[in-house]
């Protein structure tokens, strides 16, 4: 969607940028807001906020091959009462490039966010909101750190999350297809647009190109960010770290179909069935209110995911399929569902909103929609 076409309010914020300078960082940045850097217990990280320091901390966590910065847009006309916080987390962005231990899912993530917090003082509520890879890393923090004494979590908000059973390889109940968890990890991520991130490419000129993986996955294919926007987008997937301990991540060779397993480091692996799974949110006591938005045009995290080597293996793109009956395509958004249902019978608040039309970032292709039902839903809890 051209810049024009969208209400004047949000293109003039759009084109509105201001230089910002602190703790050493000096970055383009939307009015009111601010970027740091801030070394922790872990590790150095990069994050960006708006609105007032005594506000009610809202903490928005990334995904996959994506930076704090892919929330900035939300942030100008915010309601003021809250105080939100946007890292970019390990791996990815101006955050330290250490490796991702995937062996842990996304407990590294969890782990370097506690420590954020703790170092910013911040102890009260938070709210915790993640897209896509970032819904893995607020369930841990809800079970692994809330639930021990760190900041206690006033309520959780998943857009278009991974599965709770990781991504690639399981079936509808979370089964593996096979015992080496193969066809998930490391091995799935494509060589090729990994090797154009490390070159640096911001061209269109092949499908793997960084630029045209984001107009066909990121959001709705109806859709485009004003030229300027997708520019800063682009520059800053091209920060991931690329690598075995950062994206896709290592693998090993397996007997079982597609001939790939889950290594132990980066990010693939951390996302992978092996070591993903955040259904112990079930658990949780007290549970706090849960809002699911999710598009009905998501082709990434899907019953029946354009990445996912079910989906591939099914339409003859990745040869060898070995059916259904072994290696289905992952019902993620039937997981998804299916385990909210069971927070919500053991007595948790959940909210469910299908944006239609919208694909993997609603919080792009139908930003307003989507701002309108969070910020609605912030105001709900109490």
């Amino acid at each position: 969607m051209p810049s024009e076409a969208l209400p004047s309010p949000v293109a003039e914020l759009l084109n509105a940028q201001k230089q910002t300078t602190d703790e050493g960082v000096n970055v383009d940045l939307l009015p009111g807001v601010s970027s740091h850097d801030t070394r922790t217990d872990r590790l150095r990280m990069r994050w960006i906020e708006s609105g007032p320091a005594e506000g009610v901390p809202v903490i928005l966590v990334h995904g996959n091959l994506s930076t704090g910065r892919f929330y900035e847009h939300l942030l100008p006309g915010a309601p003021e009462e809250y105080h939100f916080i946007a890292p970019d987390m390990r791996g990815f962005g101006d955050t330290d490039p250490l490796d991702i231990d995937a062996t842990r899912g996304l407990r590294d993530w969890s782990d370097d966010l506690r420590s954020l917090l703790t170092t910013l003082g911040i102890d009260g509520p938070v709210h915790l909101v993640g897209w896509s890879t970032g819904g893995a890393a607020i369930s841990h923090y809800a079970t692994d750190h809330a639930a021990l004494g760190g900041p206690p979590v006033a309520s959780l908000t998943y857009i278009d999350p991974v599965s709770p059973y990781g991504f690639g390889g399981v079936h509808e109940d979370g089964r593996p297809c096979f015992a080496d968890f193969a066809g998930s990890g490391g091995g799935t991520g494509s060589p090729d647009f990994a090797a154009r991130i490390a070159a640096g490419d911001t061209s269109d000129e092949s499908p793997f190109s960084p630029r045209n993986v984001v107009n066909l996955s990121y959001w709705s294919t109806s859709h485009r960010e004003p030229p300027e926007r997708e520019d800063l987008l682009v520059a800053e997937i091209l920060k991931t770290t690329i690598g075995d301990g950062g994206y896709p991540g290592d693998q090993i060779a397996s007997p079982n179909w597609p001939g790939i397993a889950p290594g132990t480091r980066g990010i693939l692996n951390a996302l992978s069935p092996k070591f993903c799974n955040w259904t112990d949110i079930v658990d949780l006591d007290p549970k706090p209110p849960v809002l699911w938005t999710h598009g009905d045009a998501d082709i990434v995290v899907a019953d029946g995911s354009a990445w996912e080597m079910g989906t591939l293996g099914s339409v003859g793109a990745v040869p060898g399929w070995p059916g259904t009956e072994i290696f289905p395509p992952q019902l993620m958004v039937t997981q998804i569902r299916a385990v909210l249902e069971r927070y919500a019978a053991e007595g948790g608040s959940v909210r469910s909103e299908l944006l239609t039309g919208s694909g993997h970032g609603p919080i792009f292709d139908n930003a307003e929609r989507w701002t309108a039902i969070f910020f609605d839903f912030l105001k709900s809890v109490r």
